[in-house]
């Protein structure tokens, strides 16, 4: 009797610890970060991002098909599906990747300005969106991006354009970029296109609160944005540059460089360390480079 009651505690105890096992892969299964990636695609901006839910975002996609070649990095090859792009402004450097990924890609909802360029770039993308099935939003001040239902603190608000631009013809389409703060728990990242000093001091006429973690600087670090004052606003302890190698610009240039470096805040570069990885866990973040 006893050597049966042993076998069956034993047994009884190894069925528990199954159930335990699966229960810890069940919710090791379960995402519970933030992932944003800025790509390094040479002088250009696009930004992939992956939240706790699996959403794909794409902001932007550089200058040419580089980024097909980033995406199968972090996407499963599989995996033809984006839920949202999201264009800045339809300038070539940022718009010309994105052709080609409505391409190649199922695209569920694209955000952009609506704005008119007389480029090819620009008319190639207003046909492509055209013949795609996704849901198409105009960007206007204060919009919200709402991931889950059941975590609050895991969105991304549009803070400008402040009006509905679309259907404008405009000749530089710089300050007219889409802005967006995403906020993950204690973690928050502002995007800001190529906006230039004009833009930046109408959002801190505004009051917006722009506070965060990590920014993206404006126009691969011209001296055209990063004002002193727009800086020390956002506050940020990241400042994240994406230019190319020995750009014809010079970007990022020095005053820029100088003027983050006067804050204390930790400046990565695509042109130094290639793609740039940032895992926010909502109470702290990581950075990881190529």
């Amino acid at each position: 009797m006893k050597s049966n009651n042993s076998i069956f505690l034993i047994l009884g105890f190894l069925f528990l610890l199954n159930i335990f096992a699966w229960l810890v892969v069940l919710d090791l299964s379960q995402p519970r970060f933030l992932e944003v990636t800025f790509f390094d695609v040479g002088q250009g901006d696009s930004i992939f991002i992956e939240t706790p839910q699996r959403h794909q975002i794409l902001i932007d996609g550089g200058p040419d098909a580089k980024i097909l070649e980033k995406l199968a990095r972090e996407m499963p090859f599989w995996d033809r599906t984006i839920d949202l792009i999201i264009l800045t402004h339809p300038e070539k450097d940022h718009i010309s990747g994105l052709l080609e990924v409505l391409k190649r890609y199922q695209v569920e909802n694209i955000l952009w300005t609506g704005i008119r360029r007389k480029t090819p770039e620009a008319e190639e993308w207003e046909k492509l969106i055209k013949k795609e099935k996704a849901k198409i939003f105009i960007s206007k001040a204060v919009q919200k991006i709402i991931f889950s239902k059941k975590e609050a603190e895991n969105f991304m608000d549009i803070i400008h354009p402040f009006e509905n631009m679309g259907g404008r013809e405009v000749k530089d389409s710089n300050n007219t970029s889409i802005v967006s703060r995403l906020v993950f728990g204690n973690n928050s990242f502002l995007f800001t296109g190529d906006i230039e000093k004009e833009v930046e001091e109408r959002l801190l006429l505004q009051n917006i609160f722009l506070d965060s973690d990590i920014l993206k600087v404006a126009h691969h670090g011209s001296f055209t944005s990063s004002s002193e004052n727009f800086i020390e606003k956002v506050s940020p302890e990241i400042a994240a540059i994406s230019a190319g190698k020995k750009n014809q610009y010079g970007h990022p240039h020095r005053e820029v460089l100088e003027r983050l470096e006067k804050f204390g805040i930790k400046i990565v570069r695509t042109d130094q360390a290639g793609d740039i990885g940032i895992l926010s866990f909502g109470k702290g973040y990581t950075i990881e480079n190529d």
